[in-house]
């Protein structure tokens, strides 16, 4: 096992930086902010849908013009890992936003919230829509979903539970891939710390870890995964009460330390701190960030859902989903954070042109957090050139080969 590895196991991250001095030393000694920021800034609104059981899921939802891009999670989100991508994407074409948060997530609450098989899963997909958008004037819908999220929306569409949906896009889930993942996947969950004391102190942890990568989409997206281990509610009804709070807790736990006046603070960094990640672990707790800890108060913010308890649906989300994905007629788009995660089906289907694909090499396994520019470009390329949408500005468009990836 990796050193970095090693890390993580024991609940606490490696430093970005262990020594130097200069401008360099200064900035990634510089305490970042990782205070939690609330859906309203990303998403018009919500709506809490309720469905025939009773059961009633949260939908985020922005614009109301377009086609509908109705936007499945990965394991373990919730609808808010959409949130830059669904401010970006609309700054790019006309369309309206709609993020699900799933059974057993976010702040749905479901009579049964155990039953996560693929089934039910793609079935409450259908039936969200369907009460949301009523019988009537459907809007044309291109279902987009992330790892899971991916695995469900090709489901949803293999079922036909949409009638009105007309692309389908699936960002880094392959069946082969994923199904060999499984293996280590609960190694995988019980690496994570299981409570945090904070929300700021859990985004720090989901940057630092590699979870996401982008400082500004952890700020809204952890706390959807969390909740409040004394009151059972999800921790993003807590952001507004405890952003003050942290703010002073967090400047007693580690003082900012405030660059000289004539230092200069560059754009670039991100790319420096990525690079200093990449160096040696330095073993010494000293230099070791931890969870910080009280010994009077207990650990107040634990994981929504329990992941490892998930298992038995695992399989289920996956097999098959290579022969589904392909056999659907409309078009789709493949996205994922590297080529290696192509299994055979794929790759053959890929060079026979029945889907479109593009790799995003620099981002992690939650793309559309990572880098949401990138993403949204992508598919408004894709949703433009399938005269979906209109573009509504001028964009940088991503250069396909055909618009399919060629395999090297």
């Amino acid at each position: 096992m990796s050193a970095l590895a090693k890390e993580i196991v024991r609940g606490k991250l490696p430093p970005l930086y262990s020594g130097g001095t200069g401008l360099a030393a200064r900035k990634v000694n510089r305490r970042r902010d990782y205070t939690p920021v609330s859906w309203d800034k990303y998403f018009d609104t919500y709506r809490d849908v309720k469905i025939s059981d009773g059961s009633t899921f949260r939908v985020y939802l922005k614009g109301s013009s377009g086609p509908l891009l109705l936007l499945l999670h990965g394991g373990g989100y919730s609808g808010l890992s959409w949130s830059l991508l669904s401010t970006t994407i609309g700054q790019l074409i006309e369309c309206q936003v709609a993020a699900l948060d799933f059974r057993g997530h976010g702040e749905t609450h479901c009579v049964d919230e155990d039953d996560l098989s693929a089934e039910r899963l793609s079935s409450d997909v259908g039936e969200v829509f369907n009460t949301l958008y009523g019988d009537e004037d459907q809007p044309s819908v291109i279902l987009i979903g992330h790892s899971m999220g991916g695995a469900i929306a090709v489901h949803a569409v293999y079922r036909d539970l949409i009638p009105t949906v007309i692309g389908l896009v699936v960002i880094d889930v392959v069946e082969g891939t994923a199904l060999d993942a499984l293996q280590s996947m609960q190694s995988f969950l019980r690496s994570r710390p299981p409570s945090f004391n904070s929300l700021s102190t859990a985004i720090e942890w989901c940057v630092r870890s590699g979870q996401v990568r982008n400082v500004e989409s952890a700020k809204v997206s952890m706390p959807g995964q969390l909740k409040n281990s004394a009151s059972n509610e999800t921790a993003t009804k807590d952001i507004h009460l405890q952003t003050s709070n942290e703010q002073a807790t967090d400047d007693v736990l580690a003082p900012r330390q405030v660059p000289p006046s004539d230092s200069i603070l560059e754009e670039a960094e991100e790319d420096d701190e990525q690079k200093i990640q990449n160096t040696s672990v330095n073993e010494n707790q000293n230099n070791t960030f931890k969870i910080p800890s009280s010994p009077s108060i207990s650990p107040k913010y634990v994981w929504r859902i329990e992941l490892s308890k998930t298992e038995k649906f695992w399989t289920g989300w996956f097999e098959g989903l290579s022969n589904m994905f392909l056999s659907s007629s409309i078009p789709k788009l493949l996205l994922l954070a590297g080529v290696d995660r192509l299994d055979k089906d794929l790759t053959i289907g890929q060079m026979q042109g029945k889907f479109q694909m593009q790799v995003l090499p620099q981002c992690g396994h939650a793309v559309h957090e990572d880098d949401p520019e990138k993403v949204a470009e992508a598919i408004a390329t894709f949703l433009v050139r399938h005269k979906f949408t209109s573009a509504i500005c001028d964009f940088q468009s991503l250069l396909y080969s055909c618009m399919a990836f060629s395999l090297k």
